[in-house]
């Protein structure tokens, strides 16, 4: 097929749903299909990465204004209509809600191209950290008339399907995420980069991998790194990205090691080279950390929901503490970091097992027969039907 991908967000931007929508657009091309990204042009970076192996549309991008550090696409019909006049798609795949995906939608429409969509982020619930949590019934009518126009809108877990569909969000489906094991991996574990750290043999290193912004919870990070530095000796608390909360968490734990942003395998050998995992976020559809977490030996700490809650079976192959029990949270991380040594690698090594069940193959040839489906099947599914899910994605 051909295949049409409009995202506001995709590499070299640095995030979960930029690293989900290249290892999908990955997988299609390898399975044979004619792939076509629309997206905004990055500015730093984006010439000197290496050409990929699909057709790209960059559009101007403008700086989110209460979060500068992302982009969205300004509108684009004119530029989308003669792309698509002159390669029609079998299928487009809106992933993002901003004005680029807006006019993607209107565009598509127009044409009467089959239309697929994909829910990876609540900014609905983003208005309490940026000052319009008043305005979140609007953010949700907006979001929901966006989806109800496509014949499908993708989710991530349970926990966002069963949420949009109390909401009136009709046409879901699960689609569950991968993990690149080959990347992500215990072995890329740095003995010279835990020394960097202060960290020695026996030592407990703690990281939070994370986009350091309000609603990735970096305050609960912060306080459950003063606990365990308090409370276990010897336990090291690393920080692992960057963003606007930067300031704040090096005021809050001064002690802490700073890395700033890591990709690729650089990233890879920080998660491996590290024993604990927090992922104190409560807003995340799914939680890209968290699997990789799993694949490279580290014991995650995270809340009941999302992927932990699809993935972590607690004192298994890791903890997980009831959604907002931020006493809990700090408590299950200072436990886990006490435990003795073989106990955490015992973890650590469940967890690589269960990292290593979630492949992008399936991942992607799910996507793909979804893609199939939207293409040349039906128009629409019955207003207000919940698709039904696959036995892979019932497995997480």
């Amino acid at each position: 097929m051909r295949i049409s991908l409009v995202t506001e967000t995709f590499p070299p931007e640095v995030n979960g749903v930029a690293r989900t929508l290249k290892a999908l657009a990955t997988g299609l091309v390898k399975r044979g299909h004619d792939l076509d990204v629309v997206r905004p042009h990055q500015g730093r970076g984006e010439d000197s990465a290496a050409a990929p192996p699909w057709t790209t549309r960059t559009v101007t991008g403008v700086p989110m204004g209460f979060y500068p550090g992302l982009r969205f696409g300004l509108p684009a019909p004119l530029a989308l209509a003669r792309r698509w006049n002159r390669h029609r798609p079998d299928v487009v795949h809106i992933a993002t809600e901003g004005p680029l995906g807006l006019s993607a939608l209107a565009v598509a429409k127009a044409m009467g191209v089959p239309i697929c969509s994909s829910f990876h982020t609540n900014f609905h619930e983003y208005g309490d950290f940026y000052g319009y949590g008043g305005l979140r019934r609007l953010a949700v009518a907006f979001l929901r008339a966006f989806h109800n126009r496509t014949q499908r809108t993708l989710v991530p877990s349970p926990d966002v399907r069963d949420a949009l569909d109390r909401r009136g969000f009709e046409r879901l489906e699960l689609l569950g995420r991968g993990v690149d094991t080959e990347l992500f991996s215990p072995t890329r574990r740095s003995d010279a980069l835990r020394r960097s750290w202060g960290a020695g043999g026996d030592d407990v290193v703690a990281v939070f991998v994370s986009r350091l912004a309000r609603e990735k919870n970096p305050a609960l990070a912060a306080r459950t790194f003063a606990e365990l530095t308090r409370r276990v000796p010897g336990c090291r608390a690393v920080v692992v990205g960057d963003g606007p909360a930067m300031a704040e968490m090096r005021r809050r734990i001064p002690e802490a090691v700073f890395c700033g942003m890591r990709r690729g395998e650089d990233l890879a050998v920080h998660y491996a080279s590290a024993d604990l995992l927090l992922f104190p976020s409560l807003t995340e559809t799914f939680g890209n950390v968290l699997t990789e977490g799993l694949a490279s030996g580290l014991v995650p700490v995270a809340f009941d929901y999302a992927a932990a809650g699809l993935l972590v079976t607690p004192g298994e192959n890791g903890f997980t503490v009831p959604r907002g029990d931020a006493d809990a949270y700090v408590e299950a991380a200072v436990a886990a970091a006490a435990l003795p040594a073989p106990r955490r690698w015992e973890i650590g090594a469940r967890a690589v097992a269960t990292a290593r069940l979630q492949t992008w193959g399936h991942v992607v040839a799910r996507f793909e027969e979804i893609l199939v489906q939207v293409a040349h099947g039906p128009a629409s599914a019955p207003a207000g039907a919940v698709l039904p899910v696959s036995p892979m994605d019932r497995a997480g």
